[in-house]
């Protein structure tokens, strides 16, 4: 089971969301400890980074299988996510 870290941009860009999205982002963001790798998760091209498609909204993460730890950093829209 892996430890779930948020950051504080994560955490102020999911209070900004609507109320349905910010529950059900919440629930993929538990998930996570389970299965950092889910199907639909897509690693970003030329990074270590992943990144998991929820509706419009982009859940931005890291992995780090040695310390088993998943770093959520970002939780954008589509269009802002990969800026």
């Amino acid at each position: 089971m892996y430890e779930i870290r948020i950051l504080r941009p994560a955490i102020k860009d999911i209070a900004n969301l609507p109320k349905g999205y910010a529950h059900l982002i919440a629930e993929h963001i538990d998930h996570l400890q389970e299965n950092p790798r889910p199907p639909g998760a897509k690693k970003l091209h030329g990074r270590t980074d992943f990144s998991l498609r929820i509706g419009v909204y982009r859940i931005l993460y890291e992995i780090d299988d040695e310390n088993r730890t998943v770093t959520v950093y970002r939780v954008r829209h589509r269009r802002e996510a990969y800026r």
